[in-house]
């Protein structure tokens, strides 16, 4: 019997309170890559859900851990985070850096390590930005791509890659044609190994 191989998991965050903005339009290009690569996709929606702020109370971190001490919806994404082989981070800038819902997201990643060892290890990560400026550094974009790359630096992850652009209102970034042809190449490269 041939050995067959497993099908690649993508777990696409969105980070915009517009379903349909331009940080979300970039993310379901990628997807239609990761998807014509043979992956399969699951979409979270983050605008909605009953995410709290991290309370810094580090029960996450303590040795016979059960996990986050904060009982909200991140107890469910825990595993769609820790089953994915990568994730897609979508998120619009907002006053400089990555939206609040993101970043709040973000954050709560700090108890992952509670439920697996490492699990950050070998995760490969693709981000989309949109910013209203037609500048990356003015409109602050680069100060969340720098957060992201960071943060996935210390956890052992791989970001694979990044798409970012300009446009203000919903969905008008799909006109930016060699930027959707660019998010679609990140997602067939996010699940080739």
């Amino acid at each position: 019997m041939a050995n067959k191989a497993k099908t690649k998991q993508v777990l696409v965050i969105l980070g915009s309170p517009r379903r349909k903005g331009n940080s979300s339009t970039l993310a379901a290009r990628i997807s239609r890559g990761a998807k014509s690569a043979g992956a399969e996709v699951d979409t979270l929606f983050l605008q909605g859900l009953k995410i709290s702020p991290c309370r810094g109370c580090d029960t996450c971190q303590k040795h016979d851990s059960k996990g986050c001490a904060v009982k909200d919806d991140m107890q469910q994404i825990y595993p769609k985070l820790i089953k994915a082989d990568a994730w897609v981070i979508a998120s619009p800038v907002y006053w400089f850096t990555m939206s609040a819902q993101t970043k709040i997201f973000m954050d709560r990643c700090y108890a992952l390590t509670a439920y697996a060892n490492n699990p950050f290890a070998g995760k490969r990560i693709a981000i989309a930005m949109s910013y209203g400026d037609v500048d990356p550094v003015k409109s602050g974009c680069v100060n969340a791509l720098r957060a992201f790359q960071d943060a996935f630096r210390y956890t052992g992850s791989r970001i694979v890659g990044m798409v970012y652009g300009s446009a203000m209102k919903a969905g008008e970034i799909a006109d930016n044609e060699a930027l959707m042809g660019e998010a679609e190449e990140l997602g067939k490269r996010l699940v080739s190994r």
